[in-house]
């Protein structure tokens, strides 16, 4: 288990301190794939290096299995990073080395025997699916190839935690969902805990379980992704999740009744909620912005819906709506005498 307890990090500038990170507490659980999530920024890639002691807290703890590694010296933090080892956007392999040499460096670093580590390489090798590849160099790869070696390196030392530092992000799609898919296959049947470091919520969507979202160094939400997903409360949050959401609202009139109608699962997804409700109800809502999405074998999404009437049009709509499995209400635009969310 990794706990993050009080973790804030400074820099000095010419201009000043910079507080990239500010009283981060997390825990992730072993085994999880857990994301953290932020715009450019927001402090992710400065999270991850003060896990791995990279940088060094300025104020707090990182706590792993029970021991602060702050309080480690120089030749224990080294032996802990053969247990926490990480991936990156830039892939870093070395040119001039084949991708066997470079799936035993880390192994050549630990004083394992050539041998022993040249086989342990070529097992790797065949986990990430390149087992033609061992001779062959960096530059005669693809991008996925490449990141796929750089796995099987993170992997040599048999890790505890794998942290994946923007790791798809010079990726294209499909060859993004390949190697999350690899990530996937390797967490389920290694258990390493996985700390994934992205600006693409579509990356957590599809293996996080658990989510961090960052802003200006400060975690502003945290949970399951589902619940996330479902029902983001922190404005970056929605701003991540449902772009389009944000933009709908800022160009709704003060007064107008506005609900937003969140989804958090398939079959509430595919309900046809507004045609139910004018004809039960005989209110006929209109849809100011709408976006769905899976997450695993589930829909989630939303619709921003303008309802016609007062009040008490208002509330029946919420009733109704709320009334549905796997859906949640919530009313944006206040009343003078009334308003707030509708769960």
């Amino acid at each position: 288990m990794i706990e993050l307890k009080n973790l804030s990090k400074s820099f000095m500038t010419s201009d000043g301190p910079v507080d990239a990170l500010r009283h981060v507490n997390l825990t992730v659980q072993d085994g999880d794939i857990y994301g953290i999530i932020g715009m450019s920024g927001a402090g992710k890639s400065t999270l991850v290096r003060c896990i791995n002691m990279l940088e060094r807290p300025s104020e707090g703890s990182v706590i792993m299995d029970g021991r602060d590694l702050g309080t480690l010296s120089k030749d224990e933090v080294r032996s802990m990073r053969q247990k926490v080892t990480m991936i990156f956007q830039g892939f870093n392999l070395l040119m001039q080395k084949n991708c066997l040499q470079n799936v035993c460096l880390p192994l050549k670093w630990a004083k394992v025997p050539r041998k022993e580590a040249e086989e342990r390489a070529i097992e790797l090798l065949k986990t990430v699916e390149l087992p033609d590849k061992a001779n062959s160099y960096p530059a005669q790869l693809s991008g996925g190839q490449q990141q796929r070696v750089a796995i099987a390196r993170a992997l040599a030392t048999d890790p505890k935690v794998l942290l994946c530092d923007e790791a798809t992000s010079a990726l294209d799609p499909k060859t993004t969902h390949q190697i999350l898919e690899l990530i996937r296959e390797i967490n389920q049947k290694t258990g390493i805990t996985v700390i994934v470091i992205t600006h693409q919520m579509s990356v957590v969507q599809e293996i996080c379980n658990r989510v961090a979202i960052l802003e200006n160094g400060t975690v502003v939400e945290e949970g399951e992704v589902s619940a996330v997903f479902s029902n983001p409360k922190a404005e970056a949050t929605r701003n991540l999740v449902y772009p389009e959401m944000a933009q709908a609202y800022q160009n709704i009139g003060r007064g107008t009744q506005t609900v937003r109608v969140i989804f958090n699962g398939a079959e509430a997804a595919r309900t046809p909620l507004l045609a139910q409700m004018a004809m039960d109800e005989h209110i006929a809502a209109s849809i100011l912005a709408a976006s769905t999405r899976s997450v695993g074998d589930k829909a989630y999404g939303y619709m921003n819906l303008e309802i016609p009437g007062g009040p008490d049009e208002l509330a029946r709509a919420v009733k109704y709506l709320s009334r549905m499995d796997n859906v949640t209400v919530q009313v944006d635009v206040e009343y003078p005498a009334k308003g707030g969310d509708v769960q």
